[in-house]
C-alpha cells in the first residue's frame, strides 16, 4: 500500500516507487536527463512544494525547502500507466540546489509499493521524425537551428523544443509562445490575440518561418536554449504596449 501525504514525516528519502517513476521521465542514455537521475539519487525530499499532494521539494540533507518561489520550467514530464491508476511525472528545473517535482494520481491517491504496469511514456524520449509519445499522432515540425528542432502536437495540444545537444525535450508554455507569435503576425484582434489555444486550431496557416521567428523570440525572452538568431519583421513601436493592455483588461474582469 500507498503511504499518503499526512503520514509523511519530512524530510524523508524517496520511496523506491518515487524514484522509479522519477526515473521513468529521465532516460540514463541521454546526458542531460543522466545528470538529472544522478542528482535525484543523491537527494531526498524536504517537503510537500505549494500544490499540495504529490508535490515534493528535493533537495539535500540540511536545506531548508523553497516553497515561495515562482515553479521552474519543466524538464521531463510523462506518465505511467497502470491497471488500477495512472500517474503523471513532472521533472523541473534545478534550481537553488533543489528540485520540485510531482507524481500525480488520476483517482488522487498516494502511490502504492507495487502494481501492475500497463505502459508508460515521455517526451523525454522523443526524436524528430517521430510521432507524439503521448498519442502516437504525427507532429508538426520546424527545425530552428541545426541542433534544435520545435515540435507542435495538435491534438493533444502541447508544444516542445528537442535540442539535441543536451539530448533533451524541453516543454514550452503555449501562452508566451502565442504572445510571440502574434505580434509577429501583427494580430490585433483581442479575439484571436488573447486564445493560445488557437494555435493548434490555426496550426496549418502559419508557415514553418512564423513559428521559427515566434520561438526564436521567445527564447529571447524566456531562455531555454542558446540558438542562432534570425532577423524578424519590425513592428508598429505600440504593437507590443497594445497586446499587453488587452491582457491586462481580461485579466481585471477575470
Amino acid at each position: 500500500m500507498g503511504v499518503s501525504a499526512t503520514q509523511q514525516n519530512y524530510p524523508r528519502p524517496l520511496r523506491s516507487k518515487e524514484l522509479e517513476l522519477l526515473e521513468s521521465v529521465l532516460p540514463e542514455h541521454r546526458a542531460g536527463y543522466r545528470e538529472y537521475r544522478d542528482l535525484i539519487r543523491s537527494m531526498i525530499a524536504l517537503s510537500e512544494g505549494c500544490r499540495g499532494a504529490g508535490n515534493l521539494v528535493l533537495g539535500f540533507k540540511g536545506d531548508t525547502a523553497d516553497t515561495t518561489s515562482p515553479l521552474a520550467p519543466v524538464v521531463a514530464y510523462g506518465m505511467v500507466e497502470t491497471t488500477r491508476d495512472q500517474y503523471s511525472v513532472t521533472i523541473r528545473e534545478y534550481i537553488g540546489e533543489q528540485i520540485d517535482v510531482e507524481i500525480v494520481s488520476n483517482h488522487g491517491e498516494a502511490v502504492p509499493d507495487h502494481f501492475e504496469e500497463k505502459r508508460r511514456w515521455t517526451y523525454s524520449t522523443w526524436l524528430p521524425g517521430q510521432p507524439s509519445p503521448a498519442t502516437l499522432l504525427p507532429v508538426r515540425e520546424v527545425s530552428v537551428d541545426e541542433k534544435a528542432v520545435l515540435a507542435i502536437a495538435r491534438h493533444e495540444r502541447r508544444a516542445w523544443l528537442y535540442d539535441a545537444a543536451a539530448g533533451m525535450v524541453h516543454l514550452i508554455p503555449i501562452t508566451n509562445f502565442y504572445n510571440e507569435l502574434v505580434l509577429h503576425k501583427n494580430v490585433r484582434d483581442p479575439e484571436i490575440a488573447l486564445k493560445s489555444n488557437l494555435l493548434f486550431d490555426h496550426l496549418d496557416t502559419y508557415t514553418d518561418a512564423d513559428l521559427k521567428a515566434s520561438f526564436i523570440a521567445y527564447n529571447r525572452l524566456k531562455k531555454r536554449i542558446d540558438v542562432k538568431e534570425v532577423v524578424l519583421p519590425v513592428h508598429e513601436s505600440g504593437l507590443k504596449s497594445f497586446l499587453l493592455g488587452l491582457v491586462g483588461r481580461k485579466r481585471r474582469h477575470e
